[in-house]
């Protein structure tokens, strides 16, 4: 699909690696913390259209801080937890139509 390989746990897949790089999974709740860091989103190219994902690259700091590894990969995870989640909800059936009776019963 986008040329790269999955990270994984608890069969969530939080982050990806292509091109040589680490991105993060991202979502409405975490997205801030990774634009306000200057971290991009990866883009693969698709039919020759451009194909955003929610994954942002990962901070150059988690290579070298252990904390900052393991706080970043939690919201990662929490990320696609909370994706999990959203994606899991079935929408109800609709209800039927509700029966006329028949005149005389």
């Amino acid at each position: 699909m986008f040329g790269g390989h999955g990270v994984y746990h608890d069969g969530l897949m939080f982050g990806l690696v292509a091109d040589g790089a680490l991105y993060l999974k991202a979502d409405a709740t975490t997205v801030h913390e990774f634009e306000s860091c200057g971290l991009e989103p990866f883009i693969y190219v698709k039919d020759s259209k451009p194909m955003k994902m929610s994954y942002f690259l990962a901070p150059e700091e988690i290579y070298d801080d252990l904390d900052s590894a393991r706080e970043w990969a939690a919201r990662a995870f929490a990320a696609a937890t909370r994706a999990k989640k959203v994606a899991g909800k079935t929408p109800k059936k609709p209800k039927a139509p509700a029966r006329r009776k028949s005149p005389g019963r």
